[in-house]
């Protein structure tokens, strides 16, 4: 089981791919702010970890929560800019935002991250502090509950 490092070197290590990942999905401000935000989560989750393990994942999914959080909070008065993903780029988390709004948090979670970034169960479940199995069964129940909602519409 990998030890938990300091704050400041989990930080030290993270902040240039998470400030990267918040400008490909919002503008420059925002993502500062988000990056802030991303950051402040961590800090106040960070004495709860339990390993050290898959803490990219786990800081990379705090900051799609902030950017999806923050177009909740912005959402009656602008949209999104959703920018195409090129080929060799993930799916932006705004082409799955409106999708998977409606699915229970982890459901979503666990969707967003295979589909969105195609990251593996193990590492999903590390994510969501639980493991492949419950990823993948997660990732699963939010694909039917999606096909379902489709269906009926």
């Amino acid at each position: 089981m990998n030890r938990i490092p300091p704050f400041e070197r989990f930080y030290e290590s993270h902040k240039g791919e998470v400030l990267a990942f918040l400008r490909r999905r919002v503008d420059r401000d925002r993502a500062d702010d988000l990056f802030q935000e991303t950051f402040l989560r961590a800090l106040h989750a960070y004495n709860r970890l339990e390993h050290g393990e898959h803490l990219r994942a786990w800081v990379l999914t705090i900051a799609a929560n902030a950017v999806v959080d923050a177009a909740r909070r912005e959402r009656p008065t602008a949209e999104l800019a959703v920018e195409p993903a090129s080929e060799d780029e993930r799916p932006a988390l705004e082409e799955l935002a409106p999708l998977t709004d409606g699915l229970p948090p982890k459901e979503r979670a666990a969707v967003v991250l295979r589909y969105g970034y195609d990251l593996d169960y193990d590492t999903i479940g590390a994510a969501l502090g639980s493991n492949e199995q419950a990823a993948r069964q997660a990732a699963s129940a939010g694909v039917r509950r999606l096909r379902k909602e489709k269906e009926q519409r």
